[in-house]
């Protein structure tokens, strides 16, 4: 009978546990969590200070008391691993409640730290005031503040996944919110033309944002905070420290066990760390990116339940592997929905890749049935191949399911003319009978295959205006008259047969129209006509969003 110790009881300790037990019931198995709870949804956490989970115990999947019963899995709360002896094989253990130490021996050891919240060096950030957001004691905290105090105001430090989330959640508690943001922008992994959307969404919704800004300092005056910014001040009642984690490794450091320079613990495929007895898995590890085929810090909930089932697997001598993340994440911003998978454009261009990229627009669900709103889509692909390699999703209405496909896809090393060739589900309420993704597929295969030529948002303002091209603007006038690029003459889409004389042959013709669908059908008809032209890939529509304020 083996004996397996399982340092850290949520996402991936306590999945692992659980694995194990239903592989080998004669197994020995001891979870240690230094909490006072395991197996809880952390990514739940925003929801429930906001209000949206109104009961916590909704949050609490398993007790320790309904773990053990269910799996037989020896859990200790309250019990810190403090060092690990490879040699021996023990691990020295603190029980939290009495201070007590003692050892205890394994066979075989997985480590599931999690990661922990960034503090940065900056005065006045350890004020009863500032939180962060890891557990289900610094939400009780968080919730207990709002309800004792009154809050009228809070900053948000940091606009990742987090940070947004936990702005909507403060907004819905009804305090004014801003958010501070030492980049350009809020969510990371989005690129600049996709994140824009969501700037206006979070404006509308009475967000703060204050972008390019870093926290320099923190004053307590009276009841509130004063916080110096690299530009600027801003005032409020409470601050959510949400500017990151880092790897809780130290564990594994000192165990002599390889780690990267960020402190991720590295493993092979099968979960190994340096140790073949020891095994890591979740946010504290290194992973392989997928599309980059480099080593990446990635901390998402999926691929830690993943890396802990097949931990647990070799343990029990199943062979299995994980093959790489690629990133698939969705976030809810208010009514808005943010989703994206693969490789964004700010990497492609770092890593040096050979892509291309389509921007669409395109209703949710049929037009004609009630309640349909758009999506923006952008999707990556390899110039020479049509391979998907990232795509990116902004907008109401189903926009997690088509990420999801497009995961596949990428997961699948699929092409656009595969995506063209997908047969989806459709009905009026949930999708076109050309769904979105086919459209990506259709879209792409048009610039494979050249029948159409793209130029994009950010090409708009560098297009001469000294009439060696033609500006084309295919919309009807009262389109046109709320909002238009410098320099485009219009013709309607459905006026441009009878008035293509108008146009010099001999001049390349540059087109837009609200989305890219009317001036794809205009190019169609210049280029038949004898022209060179080109589609703006997006519309006004991308092009104003991204570059008006």
């Amino acid at each position: 009978m083996k004996k397996v110790l399982i340092v850290g009881g949520v996402a991936g300790g306590a999945t692992a546990a659980a694995r194990l037990r239903r592989l080998d019931e004669r197994a020995e198995i001891i979870l240690f969590e230094r909490g006072a709870y395991i197996s809880f949804a952390n990514c739940g956490l925003p929801y429930h200070i906001g209000g949206t989970i109104a009961r916590r115990e909704s949050l609490l999947l398993q007790t320790p008391e309904s773990f053990r019963q269910r799996f037989n899995v020896d859990v200790r709360i309250h019990n810190e691993v403090l060092s690990i002896d490879c040699t021996a094989k023990t691990v020295c253990v603190q029980n939290k409640l009495t201070g007590g130490t003692y050892l205890e021996d394994y066979d075989k050891l997985l480590l599931a730290p999690g990661g922990a919240p960034i503090k940065p060096p900056v005065e006045g950030i350890h004020s009863e005031c500032v939180f962060t957001l890891r557990d289900m004691e610094d939400a009780d905290r968080i919730k207990c503040h709002i309800q004792k105090f009154n809050p009228k105001s809070a900053a948000v430090i940091g606009g990742g996944f987090i940070g947004v989330e936990m702005a909507e959640n403060l907004k819905n508690a009804n305090l004014n919110v801003s958010i501070v943001e030492l980049s350009s922008q809020v969510i990371a992994p989005l690129d600049i033309d996709m994140v824009c959307d969501v700037h206006h969404r979070l404006r509308e919704k009475g967000i703060a944002l204050h972008l390019s800004n870093g926290l320099r300092k923190i004053t307590k005056r009276g009841n509130a905070l004063i916080l110096e910014l690299s530009n600027g001040s801003l005032e409020a009642d409470m601050v959510i420290l949400a500017i990151g984690i880092n790897p809780e490794s130290k564990l594994a450091k000192d165990a002599g066990l390889d780690v990267n320079e960020r402190g991720g613990i590295i493993v092979d495929g099968h979960m190994h760390t340096s140790d073949p007895d020891i095994y890591a898995v979740g946010d504290a590890v290194e992973v392989m990116d997928l599309i980059a085929e480099e080593v990446a810090m990635i901390p998402l909930a999926g691929p830690a339940n993943k890396q802990a089932r097949i931990a647990a697997d070799n343990i029990c001598r199943i062979p299995s592997e994980y093959t790489g993340t690629q990133g698939s994440a969705v976030i809810k911003v208010f009514d808005m929905t943010v989703a994206f998978t693969g490789v964004n454009e700010k990497n492609a261009k770092r890593l040096g890749l050979r892509y291309d990229k389509v921007f669409l627009w395109h209703s949710g669900h049929a037009s004609y049935y009630p309640g349909s709103k758009f999506l923006s889509m952008k999707v990556l692909f390899e110039k020479e191949s049509g391979k998907i390699l990232g795509t990116q999703l902004v907008g109401f209405d189903g926009v997690d399911k088509r990420c999801d496909v497009l995961a596949v896809a990428i997961r699948a090393g699929m092409t656009a003319y595969d995506l063209s060739r997908l047969e989806l589900c459709y009905a009026p309420p949930y999708s076109s009978a050309k769904d979105p993704v086919n459209i990506a597929g259709y879209v792409i295969e048009n610039v494979l295959t050249g029948r159409v030529k793209n130029f994009h948002w950010h090409d708009v303002d560098y297009l001469p205006r000294d009439g060696s091209v033609i500006l084309l603007d295919v919309r009807d006038p009262q389109e046109v008259a709320y909002g238009k690029a410098d320099g485009f003459i219009n013709i309607p889409l459905d006026s441009l047969r009878n008035r293509i004389g108008e146009l010099d042959r001999a001049k390349p013709v540059y087109a837009l129209c609200h989305s890219g669908m009317r001036s794809y059908v205009a190019t169609r008809i210049l280029i038949q006509n004898g022209f060179d032209a080109y589609t703006l890939s997006g519309g006004y529509r991308l092009y104003s969003s991204a570059t008006v304020p």
